[in-house]
């Protein structure tokens, strides 16, 4: 843990103007971004009193080890490049705004070539229109409904796969639900028209659609067809019953986004309603983390920076009236940065009186049932994390906070296909996009605490390679600076960081699944590589006790604790992802194709030229020349194909069967 004092710059070094800083941590992530009308203000109060700071703001002071910032010319500027720092950086300490996934959405995947309506859930994808949220049975009903008078596919991939192979359609094609675009009943345009259609009902043009139809009904009525006017009669039942459910709350010339917050000490919940054409057309949610000295404006400076930056687009488009309930910091930068987004002017406002300020009150109140909602559901989940890495920490003795934690386990079949996997926790919550897998091979398969002796080694190792390479970077880019700085700490640069290479951090705690043994093996491996700053232990399945190197007893954490608790997650989630890989390597070890033995032709081609020819009885029977017209097979790969089969049929050889433990070739 660093000490404020050791990297706090100098009060006169610091320039009067505003701009953005950032603090880095030792081994040069940037784990803050912030900015400041007046820098030299805004940094000295993170060090004159660091004791009498937040909690958060606390713990992010004493990690980081150096702070930089960059002048800018306004206050826009500083906004705008705030924001792209932040995206940029993803700072573990920056207030970030999560969807709020209660409530499913209907969607459409505009970006596929045949688009899709369904029900989701979860992160919003890129390319999707999203329209709700709705509650379970109320979503599928208007699917259903809306899906009589706009025919969009609704089926999965592997579905509209099928249907296309077999030129016969599914199940909704055949009671119109569908337009059937699978089998060519209607072109890719058409179908994709629908869609459009389908989008622009929900996003407000509901009147025009149900004039059109009523329109058609009457012409139908003219020509005696009234067999068509009555289908157009249930169509427009049907989109009047989905119309009517979203209630006029606003002037019909009213498009608007209003937001509202509820928070605490710790956490606040903001709600928005997207109001278009004085309608209701849908509802966000999030929930943060208050992690700095915020106040109330800054969290809506923000949110208000975050939604719009991300996707510019609350269903359709940023809308003329943004709806807060109190001014967010920089209103007026605010205003002229939403305006550029939009192209036209964009009104920041504070509801005073009216229906607009009923709404909000009514938007207020779904953001306190949302954060009592969020905190039952994770019953004090942040506090309780906090609480096991304290209780860890202390339990164990260690000198530096656990900000960062990897757990190795390994995985076989009586000493066949061993594999072993390392997981990622930091600050206690899973970081997947760290996750990674191994191989063991050779010697280092032998036994449990030589794979775990060899897996470490590589990691680290890796780790060395990429200081290494950032030191060099440095030194080649001729700051002298930054050279002393990475051959201390692995920092790159002063203004940009460069791609970070996949095991440049290390952590500041290493949990193997096992007793002393693989405790030691891990150790070990740590000190042949010269590495004395990460921290090893060893959770020990039978009794649950936890083993420090080089110690004759174990460390005995309560039953209750959470700090126990928190190393049985972690190495549960690695045993699972251990054994996942290990399942598919034997898998593949034990499948076995006749075309392994041609030299050349690796996995991927056996793979595309089954698909090429549909089966490996075609493959059999293709010339050479025929072969040669798959993708990736040339000439002579082709030669060497035909020439395999040819000396396996003049020998009468057959494919040999397969020893399902140990996944070894029985020869026939």
């Amino acid at each position: 843990m660093a000490d404020p004092a050791t990297y706090r710059p100098q009060t006169g070094e610091i320039p009067t103007n505003p701009g953005v800083y950032r603090f880095r941590d030792p081994h040069g992530r940037v784990i803050y971004v912030g900015k400041a009308k007046n820098l030299r203000s805004r940094l000295n109060s993170y060090f004159a009193n660091p004791a009498g700071l937040l909690p958060k703001t606390h713990a992010m002071v004493y990690t980081a080890s150096s702070v930089e910032w960059t002048v800018v010319g306004s206050e826009l500027e500083s906004l705008q490049l705030e924001y792209t720092w932040i995206k940029e950086f993803k700072p573990r300490f920056n207030v970030v705004f999560r969807d709020d996934k209660t409530y499913p959405y209907l969607a459409l995947t505009m970006s596929e070539k045949l688009p899709r309506v369904q029900v989701m859930r979860g992160d919003r994808r890129k390319g999707t229109r999203y329209f709700g949220p709705y509650t379970a049975g109320a979503i599928r009903e208007t699917m259903d409904t809306l899906l009589r008078v706009f025919p969009v596919r609704s089926c999965s991939s592997g579905v509209l796969k099928r249907a296309q192979a077999s030129g016969r359609p599914c199940l909704l094609g055949y009671i119109d639900k569908c337009s059937a675009p699978c089998v060519g009943r209607v072109t890719p345009e058409e179908h994709r028209a629908l869609a459009e259609d389908f989008c622009a009902f929900m996003g407000g043009e509901a009147k025009r659609f149900i004039s059109k139809l009523e329109k058609q009904m009457g012409e139908a009525v003219a020509t005696l067809d009234y067999e068509q006017a009555a289908r157009l009669r249930d169509d427009i039942s049907a989109l009047r019953k989905v119309f009517e459910r979203n209630a006029v709350v606003l002037g019909e010339d009213t498009d608007a986004d209003v937001f509202a917050l509820h928070e605490d000490e710790l956490e606040a919940a903001v709600q928005v309603f997207h109001v278009r054409g004085g309608r209701v057309r849908g509802q966000r949610g999030w929930v943060v983390e208050k992690v700095e000295d915020s106040t109330t404006p800054d969290l809506v400076e923000h949110l208000l920076q975050q939604v719009y930056g991300d996707d510019g687009d609350s269903h359709g488009r940023l809308p003329r009236e943004v709806l807060v309930p109190v001014a967010p910091s920089n209103v007026a930068e605010l205003t002229e940065w939403l305006g550029g987004l939009r192209g036209a002017k964009v009104d920041i406002r504070v509801p005073q009186r009216g229906d607009k300020a009923s709404l909000m009150s009514t938007v207020r109140e779904n953001a306190e049932h949302a954060l009592k909602l969020h905190k039952t559901r994770r019953a004090g989940d942040l506090t309780v994390r906090s609480q096991a890495l304290q209780e860890l920490q202390e339990a164990l003795d260690l000198p530096v906070p656990l900000l960062r934690i990897e757990c190795f386990d390994v995985s076989h079949v009586q000493g066949t296909n061993v594999v072993a996997s390392m997981v990622v926790v930091e600050d206690g919550l899973p970081k997947k996009s760290d996750y990674r897998k191994f191989s063991v091979t050779g010697e280092a398969a032998s036994d449990d605490t030589a794979a775990m002796h060899d897996v470490l080694t590589r990691r680290f190792r890796y780790y060395l390679q990429d200081k290494s390479a950032q030191v060099e970077a440095a030194a080649l880019a001729g700051h002298q600076a930054a050279v002393d700085a990475a051959a201390d700490a692995a920092v790159l640069d002063n203004t940009t960081a460069a791609p970070r290479a996949k095991f440049a951090y290390p952590p500041n705690l290493v949990v193997v699944d096992g007793g002393q043994p693989q405790v030691n093996a891990a150790a070990r491996a740590l000190a042949e590589l010269g590495i004395d700053d990460v921290y090893v232990v060893g959770l020990a399945k039978r009794l649950e006790e936890v083993w420090l190197p080089d110690s004759d007893f174990p460390v005995i954490l309560p039953r209750t604790s959470q700090g126990l608790y928190l190393l049985q997650r972690i190495r549960d989630e690695a045993h699972r992802f251990a054994i996942t890989f290990h399942r598919q390597k034997r898998g593949k070890a034990m499948t076995l194709s006749a075309l392994d033995g041609v030299p050349g032709l690796g996995e991927s081609k056996r793979k595309a030229l089954v698909a090429h020819f549909g089966s490996l009885k075609n493959v059999k029977a293709a010339t050479a020349e025929e072969l040669a017209a798959a993708k990736g097979i040339g000439p002579s790969l082709a030669g060497a194909i035909v020439a395999h089969f040819s000396a396996a049929e003049a020998t009468g050889e057959s494919v040999p069967a397969i020893n399902m433990t140990t996944g070894e070739i029985i020869e026939t």
